[in-house]
């Protein structure tokens, strides 16, 4: 009998997904997306944060080797133009609580490029790799019952027909309609949680000036700490010789879409240097908006009931503000979860009907998603204006033992380590409460607070160089 798989999206958390089902020997898998597919690492309606910074973390990139372990997608995006940033020295970064230095030692690394190149580089090589077939058609709804999922419904010219298939995956993203889906099999009482910091992202692409082609990525982080907006900005390397340009600010701080407007947004930070960048670089577009940034948290792992032959993986189950650059990894983690699952079950694809194999990947990939979702609820709450949650007592305690740890981090490369662990999610938050980490903690930064980005003799010449701001 044939096997089918359906997976509804083909974003980067349907791609995965579709690769492993295809590993695991599904006849036939079939990936549904409304959006006509770029033929190059182009922008595409469906990715409402696609014009902004992605951050893929060390994590998350190891989980893409794993799920496609002959692709060399590490290599195939450097031979693209993405660029390894070493998070120990290839990164400025002004905290909340100082600049962080650089220290020239071996630590985790994350990739920059347009979120538009991770796509088309890992759907690529899905396509290569494996008989996957995409499908441009709207996925309506579920077939089935509330026991067991049967196939997806979807609109076509002549009206809707059915696809049959022994599993289903929504990784349709942060517009997902699982809920309402669920409810039309009868399955009802999803709770549903949103954290909204009112976040609009504004992003600008600008070339990369002659001689700056190794200044490190740059960012001034927002301060959760203080009784005002989170504001932010990122000058990031991308493909292309250029810059990616993305300016953050919470619900009252919001960056303007206006060129003038923007430059101004960043030289108004704690520290003007991203405005001092891009004051004397080209701009190769417009500034682009978003404010598709809530978190949501879909505890669809909670339904007392769950039925067999329906998986949803990525943003569909879990959607987090952009700014913690976590989304793109939890999407791989829970492709991993789909993986692993089915190498567990007696008789691989076949197994896909096996009682609780489905439920087993929905529980598993929301446990993958908690540390992200914490990181990032228990920082968003505390801005003004957030909706959806204030901080309780234990975020308190947390956080001011973070807070701690990132005040030592700005000197002592035993604390910095921790937070690179846990930050490129090679390292479950547990990890920053090891002996060694909270000794770090306790013990504070040896180095005084550097008042100053830690940059080299080269790095500030280019900066005096391009500085058209006049500051």
């Amino acid at each position: 009998m044939s096997r089918r798989a359906v997976v509804i999206g083909a974003g980067l958390a349907g791609m995965l997904a579709a690769a492993v089902l295809s590993a695991a020997g599904a006849d036939e898998v079939i990936v549904l997306d409304r959006d006509e597919l770029p033929e190059g690492p182009e922008h595409r309606k469906g990715l409402p944060q696609g014009r902004h910074a992605h951050l893929l973390m060390a994590g998350g990139m190891d989980a893409m080797e794993e799920l496609l372990p002959a692709a060399g997608l590490r290599k195939r995006l450097l031979a693209a133009g993405a660029h390894e940033i070493p998070l120990s020295s290839g990164m400025l970064a002004l905290t909340p609580d100082g600049w962080l230095r650089r220290w020239r030692r071996e630590g985790p690394a994350m990739l920059t490029c347009s979120r538009a190149l991770v796509d088309w580089v890992v759907r690529e090589a899905v396509r290569e790799q494996t008989p996957v077939r995409v499908r441009r058609v709207a996925a309506v709804g579920l077939t089935g019952s509330a026991e067991r999922v049967r196939g997806v419904r979807v609109a076509t010219p002549g009206g809707d027909t059915d696809i049959e298939a022994d599993l289903v995956v929504d990784a349709s993203g942060r517009g997902t309609r699982v809920v309402s889906w669920l409810g039309g099999l009868g399955l009802t009482g999803v709770r549903e949680r949103a954290v909204d910091s009112g976040l609009v992202n504004a992003s600008r692409v600008y070339r990369v000036p002659d001689g700056a082609e190794r200044f490190p990525l740059t960012v001034v982080q927002a301060n959760p700490y203080v009784s005002r907006p989170a504001r932010s900005a990122m000058v990031m390397p991308i493909e292309g010789g250029r810059w990616l340009v993305s300016c953050g600010g919470s619900r009252g701080g919001e960056p303007p879409a206006d060129p003038e407007g923007f430059l101004r947004y960043a030289l108004d930070l704690p520290d003007p240097i991203v405005g001092r960048l891009i004051s004397g670089a080209e701009p190769l577009g417009d500034v682009h908006l978003s404010r598709s940034t809530s978190n949501v948290r879909r505890y669809l792992e909670k339904l007392p009931r769950w039925p067999e032959g329906f998986v949803v993986l990525g943003d569909a189950l879990a959607t987090f503000n952009p700014a913690y650059g976590h989304g793109m990894s939890v999407a791989a983690f829970g492709a991993r979860v789909l993986g692993r699952e089915l190498g567990r079950s007696s008789g691989g694809l076949g197994g896909l009907g096996a009682p609780g194999l489905a439920r087993r990947v929905v529980r598993g990939a929301a446990r993958a998603a908690d540390a992200a979702w914490s990181m990032a609820v228990s920082q968003d709450v505390r801005y003004p204006g957030v909706r959806g949650g204030r901080p309780t007592v234990g975020d308190r305690v947390v956080t001011a033992y973070s807070r701690r740890m990132m005040k030592a981090a700005t000197g002592s490369y035993a604390a910095a380590s921790v937070i690179w662990d846990v930050t490129s999610l090679r390292a479950a938050p547990t990890r920053m409460f090891r002996p060694g980490a909270v000794l770090a903690a306790v013990a504070g930064s040896p180095l005084p607070r550097s008042a100053e980005p830690p940059l080299t003799e080269g790095e500030r010449a280019v900066l005096r160089a391009l500085d058209r701001s006049g500051l």
